[in-house]
């Protein structure tokens, strides 16, 4: 595939969102590519500063107001508007999510490593922590030794690539409208479809997980209040 369409939803978080899409204009990419925000609902502030800096920085700025009035999180949109371009344009998908830094050549090895492997649907960067400790949602793979996991497990879509094969063969229309979140989703249905889905051990993004919705990290200072919340209110449905 000779295109690339990266695309970064945003809620808020605005000066982690920032470094994000900086890190993403500052990457060292030799395909040709186009790099979207999906504007989820920002508060009318950072809305401003999303629509300042889509002009000093260079990306296209989508304001999800402008197509729906569902209230935030809208990752189903999201996903069937940039599945549905990138078809369009014969494009691979690229999702790094706004509490994710990427280093400069993090989207050019994950491009090459996509085709050098086998009837890859999913590639993957490893998230990690300050430190540069393997994080959440990657602890289960915390202790794997190879440097390219063929993963039955599922891939996070905090710095996922999908592949334009993956795109072509299911159509994101199909995903449940009742849930917020579809990473376990498509990873298995990836697999259904006779794909792989490879986890790239060696390439590492910094990942503050949550950061837009600071009360799902009550998972882990206050199991029982987030599942209490997630239950009650309907939310973080996967």
């Amino acid at each position: 595939m000779d295109k690339l369409h990266i695309i970064t939803p945003v809620k808020d978080s605005i000066d982690l969102t920032l470094q994000t899409i900086k890190s993403v204009k500052d990457s060292n990419i030799h395909v040709p590519f186009i790099y979207k925000v999906y504007n989820d609902f920002s508060t009318d502030e950072n809305t401003t500063i999303l629509e300042e800096a889509s002009k000093s920085i260079g990306f296209s700025l989508i304001n999800l107001s402008d197509m729906t009035s569902h209230p935030s999180p809208n990752y189903l949109l999201v996903l069937q508007h940039a599945q549905q371009e990138a078809l369009e344009d014969n494009a691979d998908l690229l999702i790094i999510e706004s509490d994710v830094v990427v280093e400069k050549d993090t989207i050019q090895q994950l491009v090459d490593g996509a085709y050098q492997q086998k009837n890859c649907g999913i590639a993957a960067a490893v998230t990690v922590d300050e430190s540069g400790d393997v994080n959440y949602p990657y602890l289960y793979a915390k202790k794997w030794k190879e440097t390219i996991i063929d993963s039955n497990k599922h891939c996070s879509f905090c710095c996922s690539l999908l592949t334009n094969n993956l795109l072509s063969n299911f159509n994101f229309h199909e995903l449940d409208p009742s849930k917020n979140w579809y990473d376990v989703t498509i990873s298995h249905k990836s697999l259904e479809l006779g794909l792989n889905n490879y986890l790239f051990m060696k390439l590492r993004v910094l990942h503050r997980p949550h950061s837009s919705r600071p009360w799902k990290l009550l998972k882990y200072s206050n199991p029982l209040k987030y599942y209490w919340q997630k239950f009650t209110r309907k939310l973080d449905k996967i």
